[in-house]
C-alpha cells in the first residue's frame, strides 16, 4: 500500500500560481503511476494530470493544458503539480492518488490509493 501526502494549497488571486506536493511512502513505486483529481464545490471528482515514475509520461486534462505541469522527482518520492494562470474554476480540493500501470483512462476508480488532498482556492 502507498502512503500519499499532499501539500501546497493555498489562496491565491486569480492569474496566480501554486505548486502542490504529493509525497509517496510505503512502498516502492517505480511502476506506478501518479494522478491528480480534484473535486470543486457540488461537483464530482475530475481527473486533472498523471505522470508516470518511470519514464515521465504526462497526461492531462483539456480544462489545465498548458497552465498545468506535473513532474515528479524520483529521488524524493514526490511529485508535483505547477498550477499558473489559475482561474476561479480551480478552485477544489486536489487529491493525488496511484495506481499500477499508465494503460488505461484516468478514472478514480481506476487509481487504488489516496491523499486526503490539500485546497486550492482562487479568488477573482
Amino acid at each position: 500500500q502507498v502512503q500519499l501526502v499532499e501539500s501546497g494549497g493555498g489562496l491565491v488571486q486569480a492569474g496566480g500560481s501554486l505548486r502542490l506536493s504529493c509525497a509517496a511512502s510505503g512502498r516502492t513505486i517505480g511502476s506506478f503511476v501518479i494522478g491528480w483529481f480534484r473535486r470543486a464545490p457540488g461537483k464530482e471528482r475530475d481527473f486533472v494530470a498523471a505522470i508516470s515514475i518511470i519514464g515521465g509520461l504526462t497526461s492531462y486534462a483539456d480544462s489545465v493544458k498548458g497552465r498545468f505541469t506535473i513532474s515528479r522527482d524520483n529521488s524524493k518520492n514526490t511529485v508535483y503539480l505547477q498550477m499558473n494562470s489559475l482561474k476561479s474554476e480551480d478552485t477544489a480540493v486536489y487529491y493525488c492518488a496511484s495506481r499500477f500501470g499508465y494503460s488505461g483512462s484516468f478514472t478514480d476508480r481506476s487509481f487504488d490509493s489516496w491523499g486526503q488532498g490539500t485546497q486550492v482556492t482562487v479568488s477573482s
